[in-house]
């Protein structure tokens, strides 16, 4: 008589197991999380595999380190300076890349557009789909004018068929869309559990590194905003990037979030428009083309992406409460800084905000998230509340403390030269900022240092 075959829950969150069905996972804390997989016998498991089944190419055993020789290998540009600026400036060979994003915000388009640049400059491309017919790649391939390229396109979803794909057609790169829809034959799991998504980057991991093919992994996202996988997919690749963005706006943001070949939280900005995503290589300019004149309860801040300094609008409006309980809404900022900054706003600055309902947005869809926004933000409130307008030519940055002091911040002087060449000629910003050898002036810029709030809003509302 055939043994029947055993079944596991697997938490799709973690990828902890349990031989019963458990409502919340006790490693991760997760609810409703555990799928009944079945298990795999021992056979078609690592143990019968042998001990090379996950071992990179080359790697024959333990070398000495001064005896290994490094091996310098040219970046390889992607035609789209904003996407190169991301990952480090260009695509390593044999690295491996995911990219996430919401559904519909353009990972597919941006990626085309990509593989068609770099199958004209470096040779054939593999573009493996598991969501969209070769017809309906093509339809948008040729919205973005792919042409001729040397461009293979196919639509497959087993991770064992793609494989051989790449090893009959040896591209120069590989795109995979998307990485949940990639099943393997060696499990019976449906197509975006845990145990497939695991396999699938795995091998993919082991043959990028071992023919030196880059590879982008397309990734979907959850309710939460986070990578699906979940998090283990993350720490196999090389590179992850997040493509944010207003469904609303035009533009959209590439954010790198992990690079082992370039700086963490670097950024790249595109517009989308008919014929594809256009870079944008002044994001400030963009920014800041609808900020109105005269306006209480706006502030320009200056925020450091990566290596790239960025001026944004912060916008505050400030009404008193029709309700019990003030309103507290934020957009673009963290609502637990927001609470902390409005606190801090009634304690050391002596405004009265405990019955107002106050809204902060960040215009254009942009997301910060560093300190250095803190005098920003407070301004933009302080000018709502009292009711005055902050001149337009005023930019100002720097980190708020619980006491009211205004801390020091990192790359000031990129700041102010961001600021200086958007036609700014005052920068509000912390006193420890200032070199006393050019105290005063920078250029054409006035710079103002304060060391609390209060100094702050005086200067900034007058």
């Amino acid at each position: 008589m055939a043994k029947r075959p055993s079944t596991v829950f697997v938490c799709q969150e973690c990828g902890s197991q349990s031989p019963k069905w458990l409502g919340r996972c006790g490693d991760c804390g997760a609810w409703n999380s555990f799928v009944e997989e079945r298990a795999q016998p021992e056979s078609s498991g690592a143990a019968a595999a042998g001990p090379h089944r996950y071992a990179l190419a080359g790697a024959a055993g333990a070398r000495l380190y001064a005896d290994i020789e490094l091996e310098q290998h040219p970046r390889l540009s992607t035609g789209i300076d904003e996407f190169d600026r991301v990952l480090g400036g260009g695509v390593v060979p044999g690295s491996l890349v995911l990219l996430g994003g919401e559904p519909g915000i353009g990972k597919s388009t941006l990626l085309l557009q990509a593989a068609a640049n770099m199958a004209r400059t470096i040779g054939p491309v593999l573009y493996s789909s598991g969501e969209e017919s070769e017809h309906q790649i093509k339809s948008r391939g040729e919205r973005l004018s792919v042409g001729t390229a040397p461009l293979y396109l196919l639509a497959e979803t087993c991770l064992e068929r793609i494989l051989e794909e790449i090893a009959r057609v040896k591209p120069a790169l590989v795109i995979v869309d998307s990485v949940q829809t990639i099943f393997s034959l060696k499990f019976q799991s449906a197509p975006g559990s845990i145990g497939q998504v695991r396999e699938a980057a795995t091998q993919l991991l082991f043959m990028a590194k071992g023919q030196n093919i880059p590879t982008f992994l397309v990734g979907h996202v959850t309710k939460d905003g986070s990578l699906a996988g979940p998090k283990a997919l993350e720490h196999v690749v090389d590179t992850v990037l997040y493509f944010e963005g207003e469904r609303h706006h035009s533009h959209r943001v590439v954010r790198a979030v992990k690079n082992r070949f370039g700086a963490i939280s670097e950024l790249g900005v595109f517009e989308m428009t008919s014929t594809g995503l256009r870079p944008v290589p002044n994001p400030s300019k963009m920014f800041l083309a609808e900020r109105p004149s005269n306006a209480p309860g706006s502030a320009v801040l200056c925020s450091v992406e990566g290596s790239r300094p960025i001026l944004v609008e912060v916008q505050a409006l400030v009404s008193s409460s029709t309700y019990g309980t003030a309103r507290r809404t934020a957009n673009g900022i963290d609502q637990q800084r927001l609470s902390l900054l409005l606190a801090v706003l009634e304690k050391r600055a002596g405004l009265n905000l405990i019955g107002d309902d106050v809204f902060v947005n960040i215009a254009g869809g942009m997301t910060v998230d560093e300190p250095a926004s803190d005098l920003g933000v407070l301004a933009a409130i302080a000018s709502s509340v009292r009711n005055r307008v902050i001149p337009q030519t005023t930019a100002m940055f720097g980190e708020v403390g619980l006491a009211g002091e205004v801390r020091g911040i990192t790359q000031a002087n990129l700041r102010v030269r961001e600021a200086a060449q958007m036609g700014f000629r005052r920068c509000i910003m912390p006193e420890a900022n200032i070199d006393p050898a050019d105290r005063g002036t920078a250029g054409d810029c006035d710079l103002v240092g304060v060391r609390t709030i209060g100094e702050a809003l005086d200067v900034a509302l007058g």
